[in-house]
């Protein structure tokens, strides 16, 4: 037999004998393996929205999963008038509540948040527009044919009074006119993939082609919040602005009754039609939880929406799911 036969016999010999020796070790191994399947890292849960950190290869350790809302007292609100209803988390993704989500409902005014998003892709906030038009008498800021006026204070009267004359100034000032913002408005939506979204005039008002679902508002209202201009106007409960040369002023005062009132909103959008009924976006922190609210075709937006919120704070705690888990596994084992 050559040295080299012999040595691979002799090195097998000593695995076996070794594998021999270590039955704990190796059973240990399979056991942890078994339940890294059963159980696999947090990080590869995937809420609704998507939003659960990524790992890259920068070196750097992974931020700890967001706290899971758990609903420990199985209660869900009682009966809500609103046709379309989604209250989500906004850190770990999770659906708290819905109600027809998917349906295609009039957005009404709500479709201000669209146009707010779709007007910063283009406008600078010290640009200057000229108000050309004012075909509407109802939720207008007062502006003045041939009034030359900051886009920001356009934006102001657009997100806080929901002021019609602001968008439609907005629209026509955009290259191509209302037609052309109204297209960029859809490319918006389907960029953003809301399925169930579609825009047939800036400012909200009932219109066949002008729909969106609770579901879809939702994801708008939170890829909104991301704008730290949007996310700071629609908390604002009033402001006054004015023309470029200072002739003309605006009072605002935000239509949101909930703001100042209940603890923790800041925000969104309001919107009312008569075909879309009552409507509300709502943003709501309260300690590290955030939460986003939406509320279609209501008959009192802002009494249900303060009842969802008392729901979601009376019955929801946040937990780090990994030690959740354990928990429930060791109730188990007993």
């Amino acid at each position: 037999m050559s040295s080299k036969s012999a040595s691979n016999k002799k090195k097998k010999s000593s695995l076996v004998a070794q594998l021999k020796r270590q039955p704990t070790r190796i059973a240990k191994i399979f056991i942890l393996a078994f339940i890294l399947f059963l159980f696999p890292a947090p990080y590869t849960y995937q809420g609704d929205l998507k939003q659960l950190p990524k790992s890259k290869k920068t070196g750097l350790p992974l931020p700890p999963p967001p706290l899971f809302p758990i609903n420990y007292t199985g209660i869900y609100p009682q009966y809500l008038t609103a046709e379309g209803v989604v209250v989500i988390d906004m850190h770990s993704g999770v659906i708290l509540y819905n109600k027809n989500p998917h349906s295609r409902l009039s957005p009404a005014s709500t479709t201000k948040i669209a146009t707010a998003l779709v007007a910063l892709d283009h406008f600078k906030l010290d640009d200057i527009l000229t108000v050309r038009n004012i075909e509407y008498t109802r939720n207008i800021m007062g502006l003045v044919p041939q009034e030359r006026i900051t886009f920001e204070s356009l934006l102001y009267g657009l997100l806080i009074y929901s002021a019609n004359d602001a968008a439609l100034t907005i629209a026509e000032n955009y290259p191509g006119g209302v037609p052309a913002f109204v297209v960029a408005m859809n490319k918006k939506a389907l960029s953003l993939d809301l399925p169930n979204t579609h825009f047939a005039n800036p400012i909200g008002f009932d219109d066949p082609e002008q729909y969106i679902s609770a579901r879809d508002l939702a994801k708008l209202a939170q890829v909104s919040l991301k704008n730290k201009t949007i996310s700071k106007m629609v908390g604002i409960r009033s402001i006054t602005v004015s023309d470029v040369d200072y002739q003309y002023f605006h009072e605002l005062r935000n239509v949101n009754q909930l703001l100042g009132q209940i603890a923790g909103v800041a925000g969104i959008k309001t919107g009312f039609t008569q075909n879309a009924a009552e409507c509300l976006v709502s943003y709501v922190k309260r300690k590290d939880n955030e939460i986003i609210m939406v509320v279609l075709r209501s008959s009192d937006r802002f009494k249900e929406t303060e009842e969802l919120i008392s729901w979601v704070f009376q019955n929801f705690k946040w937990v780090d799911i990994v030690e959740y888990q354990k928990s429930i596994q060791a109730n188990l084992a007993r």
